[in-house]
């Protein structure tokens, strides 16, 4: 991004991100940390580029020219508060980044974000929350936190479930728990794109926009964000608070525990995989509920928290995160590339 630097400024910098003027009225958010993980620098740089947007911008950009758009959180901050027992200071770490998120999705001006490369964890989580997605075509995004023993915590599983609804209401003759099934076996399988149209059509939806060249993602993501300003774009999001996301409570959580049962039969998962995946399974049901209702995305990001912060505590979760900051490759549950990048 450093020709846009030297046309139109860098407005502020911290160590995880910057805030960039690109011009017509559009600010921009540039990761800039090491494999630009999401830490504490790069969430509050995220929170004064949105308190800018709402004051001085239309519209806003999150983006960035690295290799990879982010690999996630930072597991070295996680694993060390852990292994202290700060079971306070990780629930408002996650908190934290839930709130950051949140604020993207509910944001009452666009923010367009354009991922390439590696988008994963907590990257996907940041791309989900976008008002647009302006994925390259090599863009790989996947929630992939299984792979360390964990589950989505930052409202990636809370996303996937609202898609989930969506399509069952858009689609003929497909239910919510039909629609959740592939959404419980990607996380469970921490699947990855293979692409950015893969992309496009299993986790973010098929009429999101696209960009061929690299070296137009950003000009691309900013274009978008412009027609998204004249197009009068207006928040419609349902509030956090309010009952709008449709859960099956008991008869998905079973039908979850089911299918784990049979995977650890038949040795494709082991014992610990079967105790991660069964807390995914309990999140994208809703919780322990009796039957069908309707509840808010807070509901389950105090569910998707909550199951985040018990696997911390798991001492093969830590062995996890030890092995792939140690290797820079997740043991257990494989990360699925189906194909090669």
């Amino acid at each position: 991004m450093k020709s846009l630097k030297e046309r139109s400024g860098e407005i502020e910098k911290n160590s995880g991100a910057s805030l960039i003027d690109l011009g017509d009225g559009v600010i921009c958010c540039e990761f800039h940390s090491k494999m630009n993980a999401i830490g504490g620098d790069l969430l509050a740089m995220i929170h004064k580029a949105l308190a800018r947007l709402h004051a001085d911008f239309n519209a806003m950009v999150i983006a960035n020219q690295g290799e990879n758009f982010s690999a996630g959180a930072n597991l070295m901050l996680v694993l060390m508060t852990a292994q202290e027992q700060e079971w306070d200071d990780l629930h408002v770490m996650v908190r934290q980044f839930q709130n950051t998120t949140l604020a993207i999705k509910h944001s009452p001006k666009p923010v367009v974000v354009a991922p390439q490369g590696l988008a994963l964890g907590g990257g996907c989580e940041v791309v989900l929350h976008g008002t647009r997605v302006q994925a390259a075509a090599e863009a790989y995004i996947g929630l992939v936190e299984t792979g360390v023993g964990l589950i989505p915590a930052g409202g990636g599983t809370k996303e996937m479930m609202i898609r989930a609804n969506e399509r069952a209401e858009g689609e003929e003759d497909l239910d919510l728990f039909h629609a959740l099934k592939p959404v419980f076996e990607n996380i469970a399988m921490a699947k990855v794109s293979t692409s950015g149209e893969e992309a496009r059509a299993r986790l973010l939806a098929p009429s999101r926009p696209r960009a061929m060249n690299l070296d137009r993602l950003v000009a691309d993501a900013k274009q978008t964000a412009l027609g998204l300003v004249r197009g009068e774009w207006r928040q419609t999001a349902p509030a956090p608070g309010e009952p709008s996301i449709r859960v099956l409570g008991e008869e998905f959580i079973a039908a979850a525990k089911l299918a784990v049962y049979m995977m650890l039969r038949g040795e494709y998962i082991s014992e610990y995989d079967a105790l991660v995946a069964r807390k995914l399974g309990h999140v994208l049901g809703g919780g322990a509920l009796t039957s069908s209702q309707l509840v808010s995305e807070q509901y389950l990001l105090d569910l998707e928290r909550e199951a985040f912060v018990s696997l911390c505590g798991e001492r093969k979760t830590q062995e996890r995160i030890a092995h792939t900051l140690k290797t820079e490759s997740p043991s257990g549950i494989s990360i699925c590339i189906e194909g090669s990048l």
